[in-house]
Order: structure tokens, then C-alpha cells, then sequence
């Protein structure tokens, strides 16, 4: 029962933030981040992908109200329809909302509103550009100490950390990772921001 719960309360909380990530999106209001801070994107790996899926629903909706005879289950259909094409709007507004940081108080990883992984300067070594393509898989993989969060099947960023370190991704097991690699759809931009914040707190 406690495992129920904790899914529903999961589902709730993950739709109230899509829809207030939307919000943020259509209104022009990031959410404000302390002075020295950058944001850099991520959703160009996937854009083309949630393209096609948003083109096919927006066409497919009319469609099915057409050829369905019955009027409650065409009404019914429209509605989930119209959720539906809502759902991956929200979708791609929470990555734009929330991209990664590279600021004075660390680097933080993100994707979407389902990873948040803050690090800071101390814990990291060397921040490169290393394009890759992944392995099937998914999206998050772990091998030999290194915790790969893939974007649309490829990581564009490599983060050397300073020592092993055990980071709140389920998928690492508790187990401690030496390096992480991520997306950035600018990596040349964000591994120079990010080295000059390295440089600034080994200097401080």
C-alpha cells in the first residue's frame, strides 16, 4: 500500500510540475537563478523526436473525431486527444525550464523534472567535451564507475570527479561513480563556463 501511495503522490507531483513548467514556458518567466549563473540546453538532442510526436497527435485528433460514429466516445477521445498534445508541450517546456546550471555555487545536471543532481566545484576534477553515442540501453547507464545520462542516446560532456562519489540516481545502485557523463546541446559553451568556476573556487 505505502509503495501505491508513493506512486500516486509521485504522479501527482510530477503533472502539477509539467503544468507549472508550462506556465513558466508559454508566460517568458525562468525561474531565477543566483547572479553569475548560466543555463544551458539540452533539449536539442530530442527536439526533432517531440516534433514528430506533437505533428502526429495535432493531426491525428482531428482524424479519429471524423471516422469515430459514436458522439460520447468521440468527445472522449478529443478530450484525451487534446491532453494528450497538452502533456508533450508540458513536456518539452520542463526541459526548457529547467536546463542545466553552471554558476558559482556548482554544476548542476539536469533532465526534465525527473534528474537534478547538483555538484559542487570541490567534488569535481575536469570537466571535458567528449561526444558519444550510447549503447542500447536507456538513457541512464552505469559501467565501471561511470554514470552516463543520455539525451536522445548520446552525452556530449564528461565530468571527472575529484573522488568517487555516490549520487542520488536509482540506477547506480548506492553505488559510488568516478565520472558522469551528460548532453548539452553547447558543451564547447558550458565545459568553458564550467572551467573557469573550477579555476575561481581552486583559487578561492
Amino acid at each position: 500500500m505505502a509503495k501505491i501511495w508513493g506512486l500516486i503522490r509521485f504522479v501527482v507531483v510530477y503533472e502539477l510540475r509539467l503544468w507549472a513548467a508550462l506556465f513558466r514556458w508559454i508566460a517568458r518567466r525562468p525561474i531565477p537563478v543566483a547572479p553569475g549563473t548560466l543555463r544551458f540546453e539540452y533539449v536539442g538532442a530530442v527536439k526533432l523526436i517531440l516534433g514528430a510526436f506533437i505533428g502526429v497527435s495535432a493531426v491525428e485528433i482531428p482524424i479519429l473525431h471524423l471516422m469515430v460514429p459514436w458522439e460520447a466516445v468521440r468527445l472522449t477521445l478529443l478530450g484525451i486527444g487534446v491532453y494528450g498534445l497538452i502533456w508533450m508541450f508540458g513536456l518539452l517546456a520542463t526541459m526548457r525550464v529547467y536546463p542545466h546550471l553552471a554558476g558559482p555555487a556548482g554544476l548542476r545536471i539536469r533532465n526534465s523534472i525527473t534528474l537534478d543532481l547538483p555538484l559542487d566545484w570541490d567534488a569535481i576534477a575536469a570537466v571535458d567535451v567528449r561526444r558519444r553515442s550510447m549503447p542500447p540501453g536507456g538513457q541512464t547507464q552505469v559501467e565501471d564507475g561511470v554514470l552516463s545520462l543520455g539525451m536522445g542516446s548520446q552525452t556530449s560532456v564528461d565530468v571527472r570527479l575529484a573522488a568517487p562519489l555516490v549520487v542520488p540516481v536509482r540506477k547506480t545502485g548506492g553505488e559510488p561513480v568516478s565520472v558522469i557523463r551528460f548532453h548539452a546541446d553547447d558543451p564547447e559553451a558550458l565545459v568553458a563556463a564550467a572551467r573557469t568556476h573550477l579555476a575561481a573556487a581552486r583559487a578561492g
